[in-house]
């Protein structure tokens, strides 16, 4: 396809162009400190990845060139843009603007992706280009340990999108319910004393709230309330 910059084409890659954006990434990375940590795998590794992901049958790649050389790429699952890095030589040409606008095409349903907390430039980026913070974390997850955020763009059915991520959180919160009812069901039976701790239920909820700063500690000590008096109840009827 051609994009609206005149000398840019983007394709979709193939196998044999693993090596070149792999050695991209490897550059993009380097380039990137500090706004992004420093990447913990060699080029050789990047190379055997890049290869990996491109033969797995759940990535596409694609990307852009001018002239012959590539400047750019996109790397995509169904539901996640995993990489989107321009060369550095030519950051600021519109390469990312491109490649962004392709992947909102081929996948017209939404998608998410994860970005370093400290990548303010990237950050505002996608900002601007209508994608959204949905969530933070530590970085506990992520190779680099370093925080990150998860942004989304939710495609041409935003409603549908979000409620599409909510069901995938409540599914995941049914678990947890069944988990901390049942753990609270077993620690009554060794307790011998209705008591509650109050304290450690605070601190509990302090903790809570450091993860979830939206919600607060007062609406977190709520739920927290909420979730052990139904567990208690519960427990009372096995």
């Amino acid at each position: 396809m051609t994009p609206t910059e005149p000398d840019l084409t983007v394709r979709l890659a193939g196998p044999d162009d693993a090596a070149a954006i792999a050695d991209l990434y490897t550059a993009a990375r380097v380039a990137a400190v500090p706004q992004m940590p420093p990447a913990l795998h060699t080029n050789d590794e990047d190379r055997a990845w890049m290869a990996a992901r491109l033969a797995d049958g759940s990535h596409e790649a694609w990307v852009a060139e001018r002239a012959g050389r590539l400047l750019g790429y996109a790397l995509v699952s169904p539901v996640w843009l995993d990489h989107l890095f321009v060369h550095p030589d030519h950051l600021g040409e519109g390469v990312g603007t491109v490649l962004l606008d392709l992947v909102k095409s081929v996948r017209p349903a939404g998608f998410s992706l994860w970005v370093f907390e400290s990548n303010a430039g990237a950050r505002r980026f996608y900002a601007r280009h209508g994608l959204v913070e949905l969530e933070r974390t530590d970085g506990t997850a992520n190779e680099e340990q370093a925080p990150d955020v998860r942004m989304a763009w939710p495609g041409e059915d935003p409603l549908g999108f979000y409620r599409g991520l909510i069901d995938e959180v409540d599914d995941q919160l049914g678990d947890l319910l069944a988990r901390r009812a049942a753990l609270t069901a077993a620690v009554q039976a060794h307790k011998g004393d209705p008591t509650r701790d109050v304290r450690r239920e605070d601190d509990i909820a302090a903790a809570l709230a450091r993860r979830a700063p939206a919600l607060g500690h007062a609406r977190v000590a709520r739920i927290l309330d909420a979730i052990i008096t139904e567990s208690l109840d519960a427990a009372t009827e096995l």
